[in-house]
Formats: C-alpha cells, sequence, structure tokens
C-alpha cells in the first residue's frame, strides 16, 4: 500500500513474517508478526506497558491512548485487558482503516473508541480521569511537536486518577531523551523514571501524580510472572535492565 494523503505517506511492507508501518520514509512506525497478530512485536510498545507492574490487576480500568499507529497496544489492550476501556485519539484520519486493514485492529465497541483530532489540543480540553495514558505520536520525520512540550504534559497530569500512570515513548538522541525526561520530571514533581533505552533507541519514561508508589522489587517480579501468565506480555527483561541500570533502596521501586 502507498497512500499519499495529508502530510505523508502511509507505506506498508513485509519482511521475515512481520508486517511494518511507515509514514513515507524508513521509519518504522509499526510492526505485526502475521502468525501472532495480538503480540506486541516491538520492544518498545512492550515497555509502554510497564506501569501495568506498578499497580494490581484489575488495574487499568479506563485508558487513553495518543497516537493509534498500526494498533499494537490499543488492540493488545483490547484483547488481553477485558477490564479495560479504551480512547484512543489519532490525528490522521486514515489510520484506522489502515489499522484495520492490515493489522488487524477490532471494530470499536463499548471498550474501544477512537476519536481523531490533535492529541494536545483534546487531552487539553478533555475532563475524564484515566487510569493510565500511552503517549505515541510521531510525525513521518519522528518528531512529536506539541506532544512533547509542557503544557501537554500538565493537561496529561489532569487527566490521571488518583492512582494513575503516565507512559511516554520518546525517541531520538540522547540529549532528547534527557530533555524530554526533564520536562516530564519538573511537571510531575520529580516522580518520573526514564527505563533503559530499548534496542532501538526508544526511551519509555513514567510518571505518576497521586499518592507515593512503593513496591518491593519481589512484588514487582511476582506481578511480572502473573501478567505474563494471563496475557503473554513478558515483563521480565524489562525488570532486569532496570535493576541494573537504577538504584532501588531497599530492593524498592518508588515514585
Amino acid at each position: 500500500m502507498h497512500d499519499d494523503g495529508p502530510g505523508h505517506s502511509i507505506d506498508i511492507s513485509e519482511e521475515g513474517g512481520v508486517r511494518y508501518l511507515h509514514f513515507g520514509s524508513e521509519w518504522i512506525q509499526g510492526a505485526m508478526r502475521i502468525r501472532r497478530p495480538w503480540s506486541l512485536e516491538l520492544d518498545y510498545t512492550r515497555e509502554m506497558l510497564a506501569g501495568l507492574l506498578l499497580h494490581a490487576a484489575p488495574w487499568p480500568k479506563r485508558a487513553l491512548l495518543i497516537g493509534l499507529g498500526a494498533g499494537s497496544l490499543a488492540k493488545f489492550i483490547w484483547r488481553r485487558l477485558p477490564q479495560t476501556a479504551t480512547t484512543v485519539i489519532e490525528i490522521d484520519p486514515r489510520m484506522p482503516f489502515v489499522a484495520r486493514q492490515f493489522f488487524r485492529l477490532p471494530a470499536e465497541d463499548e471498550r474501544l473508541a477512537i476519536r481523531i483530532g490533535d492529541g494536545a489540543a483534546l487531552v487539553a480540553r478533555e475532563r475524564r480521569r484515566y487510569d493510565l495514558i500511552l503517549v505515541d505520536g510521531f510525525d513521518e520525520h519522528a518528531r512529536v511537536g506539541e506532544l512533547g512540550g509542557l503544557p501537554f504534559y500538565r493537561a496529561c497530569r489532569e487527566r490521571l486518577s488518583r492512582r494513575g500512570v503516565l507512559a511516554v515513548n520518546l525517541f531520538g538522541d540522547r540529549r532528547g531523551f534527557r530533555a524530554g525526561v526533564e520536562r516530564i520530571r519538573s511537571v510531575f514533581d520529580g516522580r518520573c523514571l526514564a527505563l533503559p533505552a530499548c534496542a532501538g533507541g526508544n526511551v519509555i519514561a513514567l510518571a505518576t501524580a497521586g499518592a507515593p508508589l512503593a513496591v518491593p522489587l519481589a512484588e514487582l517480579r511476582r506481578r511480572a510472572v502473573e501478567l505474563k501468565r494471563t496475557t503473554g506480555l513478558d515483563l521480565a527483561p524489562t525488570l532486569r535492565r532496570l535493576q541494573a541500570a537504577a538504584s532501588l533502596p531497599d530492593d524498592t521501586l518508588r515514585l
């Protein structure tokens, strides 16, 4: 497929049993292993859900996704987290069709709603609160625009529930990572954790604003085992990398 719509083309490629989404460049904007369409193929998409280790199931009840792309996160939550109702904000009106046609995104129902519009503007006007907000919005040049600014992060903080977690995909050079993490940290009063960079160069930042979290490493491991058993999502490698890279006083993750 080659669709020259507003702003950029949408291209689909396949290699080694994996289907890829591109926005008119070599950057990979999404991927699906054709024989495992409900799994999360890219490392960073798995780490976007690291917040699932911070609270025991059946959290989260309500999730907000900024950026649909190939629909990997939206369809994983729909399929594997039946307790969660998800709202997706996508700026490109072509993307829902592409995600359904080529990447097995399910139709909208009572647990999946897709809104077309500018993520930064819609979040600023939103009044509903969410347990989990996932920000993964890039243009064809791997830029985030207003989705990386202080006003947007402030709006996200306002939209988090009492036990809410924000997860942001940061992509770029090391300086870009540091600047993005510092902006999030400033808005969330220092309560921000940057996971070690994935193999593809993505850094996932987690932030919270409700009651302080203190989760023992043993409990994080127990939740990772249970999460893999119930959903197939394996976050044990993330925990090992986090333990090696970050200071965890008293073997406890505090956020």
